[in-house]
């Protein structure tokens, strides 16, 4: 389990707890909105315009509560503030589409059936479906602004206490080794180095570059194999890890982990290199620096 998941992500009944707040918060403004604006002839109800209101409100909540269901189990989307904020906004999008005409059609419902008693106007008709639809989807959408500044903020201070956990854990866990290592590619090409010198490799076309310090300079090597053999042959090593598809680096040699927008890149000492992390590769970072 990652460090940030143990740190900040809330257990099952907490998680269910928060997503019912969300869905009270979204719902209190759509109603809010509708006792403003008025709209389906609410004010011709005078005082039981409230009462229908409340009902409105109820039947907006579990229609939300419905679509959380239908995204978790049937879109395969649950709300999980692990896999970042841009998934979170992304779900979110797919709830506004699944649950805005839900909600509309339930209103409209609710308008033919109770509504029309006092006004004829409230009958199901494909034009008050729209006419509804038109209101929930601004309200939806107003809401959703709300929801991505919301959540974006909170991930993004998630992210920074993580890089911060993860820096510290990063430096006590840096040490020297003296033992030598020889790299050999399919050619005669070799590369002889001291492991605790090995910057980072990156896949270049059908050659591998190696990075690592000679005499206090930064060299490289080029050697022709692929990031597989090297992986293999430096199996052994665990500091020696996939940051990203074309990157294999040296966390002993990682000055930094830092965090922006969403991104992660590992900034290398002894020069101005700073290597991408892809989220599939950030979990095997944490656990390299964490076995250490």
């Amino acid at each position: 389990m990652s460090l940030l998941f143990r740190t900040f992500a809330p257990c099952m009944k907490q998680g269910r707890l928060e997503t019912i707040t969300t869905r009270i918060i979204s719902t209190t403004f759509m109603v809010v909105a509708l006792a403003v604006f008025k709209p389906f002839e609410l004010d011709a109800w005078q005082w039981q315009a409230y009462v229908h209101l409340v009902a409105l409100g109820v039947i907006g909540f579990s229609i939300c509560m419905i679509t959380d269901i239908i995204l978790k189990y049937v879109i395969k989307m649950p709300r999980s503030f692990k896999k970042g904020a841009e998934y979170i906004i992304r779900r979110n999008l797919w709830f506004q589409l699944i649950n805005t005409p839900l909600v509309a059609l339930g209103i409209c419902l609710y308008r033919h059936f109770v509504l029309s008693d006092l006004i004829e106007g409230n009958q199901l008709s494909l034009v008050n479906f729209l006419e509804t639809l038109a209101i929930i989807a601004f309200c939806s959408f107003a809401i959703g602004l709300y929801w991505r500044f919301k959540y974006r903020s909170k991930y993004l201070a998630m992210e920074l206490e993580e890089t911060r956990l993860l820096n510290e854990e990063l430096k006590k866990m840096q040490e020297e080794r003296v033992e030598e290592l020889t790299l050999t590619g399919t050619t005669n090409e070799s590369v002889t180095l001291q492991i605790s010198h090995l910057l980072f490799m990156e896949a270049v076309g059908n050659y591998v570059k190696v990075s690592h310090l000679r005499d206090d300079q930064v060299h490289t090597d080029m050697l022709r194999a692929t990031m597989k053999q090297m992986e293999e042959t430096l199996q052994g090593y665990p500091m020696i890890v996939r940051c990203h598809r074309a990157f294999l680096v040296n966390l002993g040699q990682v000055e930094q982990i830092v965090s922006h927008s969403g991104s992660t890149l590992l900034l290398i000492k002894h020069c101005h290199e700073s290597l991408p992390v892809s989220r599939s590769n950030m979990s095997q970072v944490r656990a390299a620096i964490k076995r250490a």
